[in-house]
């Protein structure tokens, strides 16, 4: 008998990359597609599908490499457990941006083969993704990952001591899941202001316009300004904070030198949104010697990155991260603690993006780990 496989996706706007995709994974036996539904595509990415769950399934089914697809009976990241459980593939098989320990988890409870693919064009054909398509005639809004300094941009952080906040603007070069500490509500409050893709304006002018857009008069909840901050702003930033909700100072470094080093050191890995509900401010300790300690960890963040000095970079990205969640303990729990631990012997240091809960896993390493993401930094425009 034929072995079985499985995978798992939107797969809206179907395109080549799918295809070869399914080519390859065809080739380890029967495959069987589970599709998101267009509830789950909703929740998790944020957005309406572009079609809908009945023309992809119909288009897949169309496609000779695939023997059976169907749309996943479930709901949220897992919508596919009980189709897996039912179904009893031999392989699921994911590609860098699929991967996740939850996934991993599942496979080895059931004695299912987890099998990590890279994104190979098929002979001839350029790479291609649904994002980059979608972006080509729709929104080309960049996310931003923090590297150090997070909750300083909150008065009641920095009204302890001033410091800085460093982010990094992205290239929507996938679609990151929402409530994963990439910044999405803010970019889908941008989304109103600007569909389509940031003005060739001054972008520290632009950022200012989202916050206070975002954060309109009454609000009992105030977004932090790194946010629209590292959305707006170009390369690497960072902005100074002292009691006040916008920053005092801004530095920026548009190198590409520097900006292609980072790239090439820094990785990201899914791990699961941020439940709903989650109180990250249930329990803090905020006081001047940790905001002290956050703050000069983030000095050191900015003057490794300056002198591309690899293990001083490590070291104080774990301080800030240290800092962070001896402040916010609420950031991080058993679960992510454990999937940390897997990466203490492939990384250099570690930190959850955003105000953590979950959502993506930050690493700083010397060279590639399996199973993780590559950044793709926005450049400074050119004029």
């Amino acid at each position: 008998m034929s072995k079985k496989v499985f995978v798992s996706g939107c797969f809206d706007m179907l395109h080549s990359g799918h295809i070869a995709f399914f080519k390859e994974a065809a080739t380890y036996g029967d495959l069987y597609v589970g599709i998101g539904s267009d509830a789950t595509v909703s929740e998790l990415k944020g957005r309406q599908t572009i079609n809908s769950e009945q023309e992809r399934i119909y288009t897949i089914n169309a496609i000779r490499y695939v023997k059976e697809a169907f749309v996943n009976t479930g709901s949220g990241i897992l919508d596919f457990k009980e189709d897996l459980v039912n179904l009893k593939p031999d392989y699921f098989i994911v590609n860098e941006d699929g991967f996740s320990p939850e996934k991993q988890e599942l496979c080895a409870s059931l004695g299912i083969e987890l099998k990590l693919l890279e994104r190979i064009p098929d002979a001839g054909l350029p790479e291609r993704s649904t994002t980059a398509i979608r972006s080509a005639g729709n929104c080309t809004l960049p996310y931003r990952i923090d590297l150090a300094g997070t909750w300083i941009d909150q008065p009641y952080v920095s009204k302890y001591g001033s410091g800085w906040a460093i982010t990094l603007s992205l290239e929507p070069v996938i679609e990151y899941n929402e409530r994963c500490g990439m910044s999405t509500s803010t970019r889908n409050a941008a989304k109103k202001i600007w569909p389509y893709y940031l003005p060739m304006e001054k972008p520290e002018k632009l950022a200012e316009i989202l916050f206070k857009f975002e954060n309109t008069p009454g609000s009992t909840m105030i977004s932090g300004a790194q946010d629209a901050i590292g959305i707006c702003m170009p390369g690497l930033v960072r902005h100074k904070y002292d009691n006040a909700y916008w920053p005092v100072d801004f530095e920026s470094v548009h190198s590409e030198s520097t900006l292609a080093w980072l790239e090439e050191h820094i990785y990201m890995r899914l791990l699961w949104p941020r439940e709903q509900g989650l109180d990250l401010l249930k329990d803090t300790h905020i006081n001047e010697d940790n905001v002290k300690e956050l703050a000069n960890a983030a000095d050191d963040v900015w003057e490794a990155i300056q002198n591309q000095d690899l293990r001083k970079f490590a070291e104080g990205f774990s301080k800030s991260f240290n800092a962070q969640t001896k402040m916010f303990p609420e950031m991080v729990n058993d679960r992510i603690n454990a999937e940390i631990a897997k990466y203490k012997d492939k990384a250099l240091a570690w930190k959850l993006a955003g105000a953590g809960g979950g959502g993506y896993l930050i690493l700083v390493s010397d060279k590639p780990i399996e199973g993780t993401m590559r950044i793709n930094i926005r450049r400074k425009e050119v004029l």
